[in-house]
This record gives structure tokens, C-alpha cells and sequence, in this order.
């Protein structure tokens, strides 16, 4: 009795020092979105400015009361939540690292962060390439007919939007990979559905690009798939 008594005890301190390192991993990730968040604030002007970039010659209204002091909440909370977010991921890997064996965090580590880092790559390639592209076409579309003016919270959930779809779509080879690993499908599987991906590619590209400007859509297309192939060439390396 009095050794499962001990042992119940130890269980209980070990449940009780990983609900204090949660709560504390908890804690930092999100000191780490409010300092983040009260930055962006700070620097709110700075930041409306980078993102009134794409749409150059335009101007943006506001058409209610406060509607650019919240949407400067909402593009502060956005980015902070963005920027923390590998923070946040960090705090995550070491708090389930020492449960993991070794070759658990040999896969998963890498997994994370290569996640991370395409999700930042699809952002960047969405604010230089994607949304420039697609803004071109809608200003010049009827310009000579109406004037483009804009309201800014529009712009901003149109922004993000584009922001946010490109960067989960940016996550196709990462979704490969655990499929890969967990022997779902294999890289040969893969390849064999190229056709259909294609399919698929040209219609998420449609949806994912607002303009109906063909070449938007086709280099969208392209680079589905050139993700997809890409998480196929991971998988071959690893003969998976």
C-alpha cells in the first residue's frame, strides 16, 4: 500500500510539473503576442503604408466612424498572432521534446519548421507577387469608366485573405511529407495522381486569385504545383 501510495504521488507531481510548464510555455507565447501586438500599434502608420503598397494611385475612404482605428486593431492583432507565431511553435518543441524519442524528433522538429518557414515563404511571395498582380488587373479593369476608390477595412480583409490562403497553400508539401511518413501514400502514389492535382490546382488557383485574369491564375496554378512535385522530390529522397 504504502508504495502505491508513493508512486501515486510521484504520478501526481510529474502531472503537476507539466501543467505548471504548459501554463508557463502558455504564459511566454503569449507575452510574446501582446509585446508584438503593442508594437504593430505603435507602428501602425509604418505598417498601413507597406500594405497600401500594391495598391498604388488608389484612395482609400473611411466610410464609417472609427473604421480605420479598428482596423487598426484588427491589422495589429493580425500581425502579431503572425509574428509570434513561431515563438509560439518554439515554445511547443520544447515543452513535448522530452517526450519524444529520438527519432520521433528527428522527423517532427524539421516538420515544424519547415512549416513555419513556407508559411512565411508563401506570404512573401503572396504581398510581392500575388497581390500585386491581381490589383493591376482589377484597378485597370473598367478604370476608364469608374474611379477606383476603396475602403480601407476592404482592402485590409482582402489583403489578408490572399495573405492567409497563400500561406496554407504554401503548406502542401508538409501535408505530403506526414503522409508520406505515416505510409498513407507514397511518393510513387503521388505522382500517379498528377493529373488530377492539376485539375485540382487550376480550380484552387481560380479561387485563390480574385482577379479573372488568366495569367494570375495559371502562375498560381503553377506554383500548386511546383509545391506539390516538391513535397514528392522530399518524399523520393527519403524513399518514401
Amino acid at each position: 500500500m504504502k508504495n502505491i501510495w508513493q508512486t501515486n504521488q510521484k504520478l501526481e507531481m510529474s502531472i503537476r510539473e507539466h501543467l505548471t510548464e504548459l501554463r508557463e510555455r502558455i504564459l511566454i507565447s503569449l507575452c510574446i503576442f501582446i509585446i508584438i501586438t503593442i508594437f504593430c500599434l505603435f507602428y501602425i502608420k509604418n505598417i498601413s503604408y507597406i500594405l497600401q503598397e500594391p495598391a498604388y494611385g488608389i484612395k482609400f475612404l473611411q466610410l464609417a466612424p472609427g473604421e480605420y482605428l479598428f482596423v487598426s486593431i484588427k491589422i495589429a492583432i493580425s500581425f502579431g498572432i503572425i509574428l509570434s507565431s513561431p515563438f509560439s511553435i518554439y515554445q511547443i518543441i520544447l515543452f513535448i521534446l522530452p517526450g519524444l524519442t529520438t527519432k520521433e524528433a528527428k522527423y517532427i522538429i524539421p516538420t515544424l519548421v519547415g512549416s513555419i518557414f513556407l508559411f512565411f515563404a508563401g506570404f512573401i511571395f503572396c504581398f510581392k507577387t500575388l497581390i500585386p498582380t491581381a490589383l493591376t488587373f482589377l484597378i485597370n479593369y473598367g478604370s476608364d469608366i469608374v474611379e477606383p476608390i476603396w475602403s480601407f477595412e476592404e482592402y485590409f480583409n482582402f489583403i489578408l485573405f490572399l495573405l492567409f490562403s497563400t500561406g496554407i497553400t504554401f503548406q502542401i508539401p508538409i501535408i505530403q511529407i506526414i503522409l508520406g511518413f505515416l505510409n498513407i501514400y507514397s511518393s510513387d502514389t503521388m505522382l500517379k495522381f498528377w493529373k488530377y492535382i492539376t485539375f485540382i490546382s487550376t480550380i484552387a488557383g481560380a479561387i485563390i486569385t480574385p482577379s479573372t485574369d488568366p495569367i494570375t491564375q495559371i502562375f498560381m496554378t503553377l506554383t500548386i504545383l511546383l509545391l506539390y512535385f516538391s513535397g514528392i522530390l522530399v518524399l523520393k529522397i527519403f524513399n518514401k
